[in-house]
């Protein structure tokens, strides 16, 4: 098996479940020394699974925690070559359903998360460079029913990678969105519950497949597929791609 990030250092958020995990899980398989980041309080029973990895517990809606972590990180590490920037969370309303608590925390975990994230982490890479990859949707290119906030917040986390790309390419810095179809997570079955389609109409294996059964390729995402493409940004392969947007949804926007 070729090794595509042998000796790098990344930084994982979100990184205790779902595609986190899943690309913890690769990038160590793939030589990198992994630090993940979440609220989870498994985190660090998770990470010492995962040969060179350390957990954080990190709320990356507060930029003190961020900061002393940051810290952290460049007194042991010295430099960060990778930042996948994957934290993040949905409540299923509409803008007349939604209160305004609901609406912060969607947008405040995943586009603030982003900003705060980069803010603290991109000096740590400014002087090699490095890969900046961060968790859209496809409902961030499309809009999606029941989704307001969601949909606003990964609208948004796409257009501010290309802002991100344009500014920090000058410091050989790369920043690309992946964004995902349904995905087999925790966060999608929690969707579910929240609509209703799950308990009410139809049992939890019912909703996945149906989740994946108008796509092309007719199959619900794997966490594993979502980590796959992140590696291809996040590694030498996707060294000329920056400000992209990879749609990673078995053809469902198509």
């Amino acid at each position: 098996m070729d090794i595509y990030l042998n000796g790098k250092v990344a930084v994982i958020t979100g990184a205790a479940s779902g595609i986190g995990l899943a690309t913890s899980k690769l990038f160590s398989l793939q030589g990198a020394k992994v630090i993940m980041l979440d609220v989870s309080l498994d985190g660090e029973k998770i990470a010492s699974e995962i040969d060179n990895a350390c957990f954080f517990h990190c709320d990356v809606t507060s930029s003190k925690n961020i900061k002393e972590i940051a810290n952290i990180v460049k007194e042991k590490f010295g430099t960060i070559d990778i930042l996948f920037n994957n934290a993040g969370v949905t409540v299923r309303k509409t803008v007349v359903g939604l209160t305004e608590k609901e609406w912060d925390f969607v947008v405040d975990v995943g586009m603030k998360g982003v900003f705060l994230m980069s803010k603290h982490f991109i000096p740590l890479m400014e002087k090699n460079g490095g890969s900046i990859i961060n968790t859209g949707s496809g409902w961030g290119l499309k809009g999606g029913d029941f989704a307001a906030a969601y949909c606003a917040t990964k609208g948004g986390i796409v257009n501010l990678t290309r802002a991100m790309a344009i500014d920090h390419g000058k410091d050989k810095i790369r920043v690309n969105s992946v964004n995902p179809g349904d995905t087999n997570t925790a966060m999608l079955r929690d969707e579910g519950v929240q609509t209703g389609d799950i308990n009410q109409s139809v049992s939890e294996a019912e909703y996945l497949t149906d989740c994946g059964n108008d796509r092309p390729l007719a199959r619900i995402g794997m966490p594993l597929d979502i980590a796959k493409a992140v590696l291809f940004l996040a590694s030498d392969l996707s060294e000329w791609i920056t400000g992209s947007a990879l749609v990673v949804d078995g053809g469902g926007i198509a």
